[in-house]
């Protein structure tokens, strides 16, 4: 039986960090691996051991085999935990750690090969009698093949990556003339993304919940199912909101799902953590959809309600061990579910953000996971993908979690870059959900007219703190400096502040009240009059009284830039009270900007060339996605500053449009 003392994590971010935590604390000693982008990350720091394996690019560094094998044998760790994504379903990554004496903790390259790709598992399953959805998985993959298929199946119908996962290279396709486009698009992304164009047709089945199983397998043949995760709330096909138990499952149908799934993993001889995935309609009826040959995402919320570590039992099954626990032996308790935060800005499309972390505070609660990879200070790049953490409660019942995990997610501060808790809180807190009814259409049905998907104005009790924030540096740089604790000298006249955010401005009349240790303020926005007490700033958080009611508000501070943790995120106003008039003007709308750091995957236009408002221009790839960035005026191509993989930085100008008059 295999033997080892240290373990490599071929990962990065919050799940490099959970692995080393169980490993760890099984006295296993670890080393971590880390691109020239990640040489402050938490998981660096958290380990015994850290080796770099190349620059920020995942090609030269977190998926070159060559380099994480050269890192094992560099530190004598014995073993390589891949985690999720990257190498983790990489059966040439398997067989190299094979070849080089090194245990992969996971399953057999056999297994990976066959349920790594959509393909050849759906045809593997259909020999094993699991039920699956009708479809195309054919090797013939030119796009006369996939018409002609496509006809056969009828629409709608779903285009997915052969070797995918998170929802790239998948596209739902609503009628023939869409076909053409979307083929490009999903073979485009799956290149991108797993170096493999290869694809499959599904017929769609409409408003179904995904639920998935969660099966264990060791070297001895024993396999089990640990109970089942819902995952059903998503937004282009990438999970959103996971839970454990399903909402609607019954014993009989858990039953039959497991069993279902256990056969999957079977016809492999399945050694390891799995996960079988199925789609389950309103009549009963369940359908494989693919099995991923890792750890998921999502497998805290199995983890609470069953009482087990699931990377603990990875490792022992690596060390030839038998499974700690028979399927009888299986008990679920309570419900768990689990958010993932994502630096994104729903408000713009749920566009990625990049940037410093200027603070990161996670919430401290009783029943509370909080898995996360980040530090104070550190980058969020464009090379990586843009989750942050994740959030997980447990609760006796599915409103207990709900409630708990609502509060939670509103209670995570994140400063610098935008993220998504007031998306996720308001998904937690609409009816629909809460009443476990929500189906894989949910966000798109139901939720898009959500106040958290719109930009946000600043409201008149966030401009009053921040004015008040402000005073306070203001009166504190002046006593410094020898001057009076006060922000001026032209006796009670109130000040006019400007403050900026994005685009907007906004006006706040202070009048200092009382200007001593704990300064009263009268803030006028608009029309609204709030009287605001500033008790204490320490940098860090501030203690408030508006119009009476005391509260503690997190914020940053730099020079003239201030962070709040507001009602909806992460809110970043500028002061740009002393700024000369038409010094800030936005760029036209026949400017096409880059929104975030990335890499150039193509242009479609040339100088000279007419366009129209809405016409794509270019095709921006970064966290992993494309971002299809458009004319915003009728006009004439004047410049176009980028070629195809040219590197790029957040509001750098690609294309100049001329607006035609």
């Amino acid at each position: 039986m295999p033997s080892f003392n240290k373990i490599l994590i071929a990962n990065r971010g919050e799940i490099a960090c959970r692995v080393m935590r169980t490993a760890q604390a099984l006295g296993y000693r670890t080393v971590a691996v880390y691109s020239e982008a990640d040489g402050d990350a938490r998981h660096v720091q958290l380990a015994d051991e850290a080796v770099c394996i190349g620059p920020a690019p995942v090609g030269q560094s977190y998926l070159s085999v060559q380099a994480i094998i050269d890192a094992a044998q560099k530190t004598g760790a014995e073993a390589i935990h891949p985690g999720y994504g990257f190498l983790s379903e990489n059966a040439d990554f398997a067989r190299a750690c094979e070849g080089a004496g090194i245990t992969f903790i996971g399953p057999t390259v056999e297994a990976i090969h066959l349920m790594g790709s959509k393909r050849l598992s759906k045809l593997a399953m259909l020999e094993a009698a699991v039920p699956c959805i009708p479809g195309y998985e054919g090797a013939e993959q030119d796009d006369a093949t996939l018409a002609r298929e496509a006809a056969r199946i009828g629409y709608p119908l779903m285009i997915k990556a052969s070797a995918g996962g998170g929802g790239r290279g998948m596209r739902l396709v609503n009628s023939p003339d869409e076909l053409a486009s979307q083929l490009r698009t999903a073979r485009s992304e799956a290149l991108n993304a797993f170096g493999n164009g290869e694809l499959i047709l599904e017929k769609a089945v409409l408003r179904p919940r995904h639920v998935e199983i969660q099966v264990f397998g060791d070297c001895h043949g024993n396999i089990v199912y640990l109970g089942e995760r819902d995952c059903s709330v998503q937004r282009r096909h990438q999970k959103v909101i996971e839970e454990a138990p399903c909402p609607v499952m019954t014993p009989e149908l858990r039953q039959a799902m497991g069993e279902a799934a256990v056969k999957a993993a079977r016809t492999v001889n399945y050694i390891g953590a799995g996960t079988v995935e199925f789609l389950l309609d309103a009549s009963g009826a369940f359908y494989f959809l693919e099995m991923n040959t890792r750890l998921q995402v999502e497998h805290p919320v199995t983890e609470l309600i069953t009482g087990q570590d699931l990377v603990a039992w990875q490792i022992r099954v690596a060390e030839g061990q038998p499974l700690p626990l028979r399927q009888e032996d299986i008990q679920l308790n309570g419900h768990a579910m689990e958010v993932r935060l994502y630096a994104e800005d729903p408000a713009a499309g749920f566009l990625p953000q990049t940037g410093e972390v200027l603070r990161w505070e996670p919430a401290l609660l009783p029943d509370i996971r909080i898995d996360h990879g980040l530090v104070e200070g550190q980058t969020v790049t464009p090379f990586y993908d843009p989750m942050l953490a994740k959030v997980v409660a447990w609760g006796a019942t599915r409103e207990e979690a709900r409630r708990k995990l609502a509060r939670a997610v509103e209670d995570c501060v994140l400063l610098g870059v935008k993220g998504n808790q007031r998306f996720l809180a308001d998904l937690l807190r609409h009816p629909q959900f809460a009443a476990g009814e929500a189906t894989t259409d949910f966000i798109g049905e139901a939720f898009g007219a959500d106040a958290s998907l719109s930009p946000q104005r600043a409201s008149a009790s966030e401009l009053a703190v921040a004015a008040a924030l402000l005073y306070q540096a203001s009166a504190t740089a002046s006593a410094h400096q020898g001057g009076l604790a006060g922000w001026r000298s032209a006796g009670n006249a109130p000040w006019n502040l400007m403050l900026r955010q994005g685009e907007q401005k906004h006006g706040v009349e202070l009048a200092v009240q009382d200007a001593g240790r704990q300064p009263r303020l009268l803030a006028k926005v608009g029309e609204t009059e709030i009287a605001v007490r500033l008790l204490d700033a320490d940098g860090r958080w501030a203690a408030v009284e508006l119009d009476g009611i005391r509260r503690r508000v997190a914020y940053h501070q730099r020079a003239t830039q201030l962070w709040l943790f507001g009602q909806h995120g992460n809110l970043e106003l500028q002061d740009v009270t002393h700024e000369p008039a038409g010094a800030q003007n936005g760029a036209g709308s026949g400017t096409v900007k880059a929104p975030m750091d990335g890499a150039i995957v193509e242009v479609l236009v040339s100088e000279g060339e007419r366009v129209g408002k809405g016409q794509l221009l270019v095709v921006l790839e970064a966290m992993k996605m494309e971002h299809p960035l458009k004319a915003g005026v009728d006009g004439v191509i004047r410049r176009v500053q980028v070629s195809a993989g040219d590197q790029v930085k957040s509001r750098q100008l690609l294309v100049e449009v001329e607006e035609a008059l």
